[in-house]
């Protein structure tokens, strides 16, 4: 069986295909706010999560207040810019 990771769904917010990889580290160090919801009906991804995140960082997942659309789609601009490098 595939880990996680290498599971591959269709992102709502990007419009095309990604990896449960890119979900779990889209926010830099924490996974994409939507995480839960994209993913809940594929895995038990909250569990994975609380056990694969530090309590520190399960609480800042937990405490993500959404950005505005503008903002949001700048950061994932920058961010496939910075993986291209």
């Amino acid at each position: 069986m595939k880990s996680y990771r290498e599971w591959i769904m269709r992102c709502p917010r990007l419009g095309g295909e990604v990896p449960f990889s890119y979900c779990e580290r889209e926010a830099g160090d924490l996974p994409c706010r939507q995480v839960v919801r994209c993913w809940e009906a594929g895995f038990p991804v909250e569990e994975y999560l609380r056990e694969t995140l530090t309590p520190d960082a399960w609480e800042r997942f937990c405490g993500q207040t959404p950005k505005d659309p503008m903002t949001t789609l700048l950061d994932i601009v920058e961010a496939a810019k910075q993986r291209k490098k």
